[in-house]
């Protein structure tokens, strides 16, 4: 008897990736193998009913892969260190987590002796790239498979066919697209198809239960977040749901996201992420105090190419670790307290205390006292300043009127 081929699925639960599992088994005759990966969006409660459809559905095995801290040392700690905002406003939520979702699918694949490893993506969205770049480059010798982008499916279809395969669920189309993550929850729905629409309250996951204005603080070590209203908490991860829930109660952290996708069109996505956006204000603002006004420059421009480059399915590049050393480095010295002020849907950056503030200092007080310098020191070095302009505006002028 002929061994069937082995393929992984990596499984949501979804209506997509439940057609999969059955027309990978009943029509292409695979031994379907479902894998979800879990980067700190899904409860317990959540996974089991993933595990409990993608068997009913056919499946020869199911895994729950968590890699939820791998993606906060490998990924979040340096977003952070870089101040990530996509265009100055998005978090790279979701985004950032598919690459460390298809690493951990094509290694499971790798680890059981898959023949092929297959996604639900569409043919529209970023996801399909990120999801084939890992797999070619870290398994170019397993096949890749993806029904829904290459039959070009209507859910009608996908539905029909499930139940012509004695599979029936409810597959009810939500109004809103939820894909919720540690570093961020996205939100797609009818408005963020259209360029004058913005969500309704009622869209957002998290809803405004705080309405009184409320202190928080966060204490960084070497840049990373370690403790909360005064509470250490040792575990990154434990940190960053604690402030999250704090920050998401006011409604914080929502935002729309418009930008450039992979491939080529201009795309809009609804976010709230309470957690990174109190964490990354919070950071900068100690940066501010803490780094010299080059590593400030500089990390501005690190960050900015990183949150690109893991954007568009570059993670793999061995130029994102050179920029994970830089900003690594940078962090040395970013230690310290920062308060802020949560109201309902805003907050207020209070201030900072740190060791290391380098307004803290016995050369002066801005505006106020110089200590380390005369006022014959800052003539002479406002004299040399000035002499590049000077010159300038002095051939210019010198010649004009020779044309005059």
């Amino acid at each position: 008897m002929e061994t069937k081929k082995k393929v992984v699925l990596a499984f949501s639960g979804g209506l997509d990736t439940s057609f999969c599992v059955k027309y990978l088994s009943a029509d292409l005759g695979y031994e379907v193998h479902t894998a979800i990966a879990n980067t700190g969006g899904f409860s317990p409660e959540e996974l089991s009913k993933i595990e409990e459809r993608a068997l009913a559905l056919g499946a020869a095995s199911h895994a729950a892969l968590d890699v939820t801290k791998e993606y906060y040392d490998k990924s979040i700690r340096y977003m952070i260190a870089g101040n990530v905002l996509r265009n100055g406003t998005y978090p790279i939520s979701v985004s950032s987590e598919r690459i460390f979702q298809a690493i951990a699918i094509i290694e499971y694949a790798k680890k059981i002796g898959a023949d092929a490893v297959a996604h639900g993506s569409t043919g529209a969205g970023n996801d399909q790239v990120r999801f084939d770049l890992t797999f070619q480059i870290l398994a170019p010798e397993i096949e890749i498979i993806t029904p829904t982008r290459d039959m070009t499916l209507t859910r009608e279809y996908e539905i029909d066919y499930l139940k012509k395969h004695g599979f029936e669920a409810d597959f009810k189309k939500l109004e809103y697209s939820i894909n919720k993550g540690l570093w961020g929850t996205s939100i797609g729905g009818k408005e963020t198809l259209r360029s004058e629409q913005t969500l309704p309250e009622e869209a957002y996951p998290s809803q405004v239960t705080a309405t009184e204005p409320e202190k928080l603080t966060i204490r960084f070590a070497k840049g990373e977040p370690v403790a909360v209203n005064g509470v250490e908490i040792s575990d990154r991860v434990e940190a960053i749901r604690t402030i999250e829930a704090i920050g998401a109660k006011f409604g914080i952290g929502r935002d729309m996201h418009i930008g450039d996708t992979i491939i080529g069109i201009k795309g809009r996505v609804g976010f709230e992420a309470a957690a990174p956006i109190l964490i990354i204000a919070a950071h900068k603002m100690l940066e501010k105090h803490t780094l010299t006004k080059w590593q400030l420059y500089w990390k501005d421009q690190i960050g900015t190419w990183y949150g690109m480059f893991l954007h568009e399915a570059q993670y793999l590049d061995p130029v994102m670790r050179d920029m994970e050393k830089f900003l690594e480095s940078t962090q040395e010295h970013v230690d310290g307290t920062v308060e802020l002020e949560l109201r309902p849907y805003s907050f207020t950056l209070v201030g900072v205390d740190s060791p290391y503030d380098l307004m803290k200092t016995d050369f002066g007080e801005y505006g106020e006292v110089n200590k380390a310098w005369s006022a014959d020191d800052v003539k002479g070095f406002t004299t040399i300043m000035g002499n590049p302009m000077k010159i300038y505006y002095n051939v210019t002028q010198r010649a004009e009127s020779k044309n005059d």
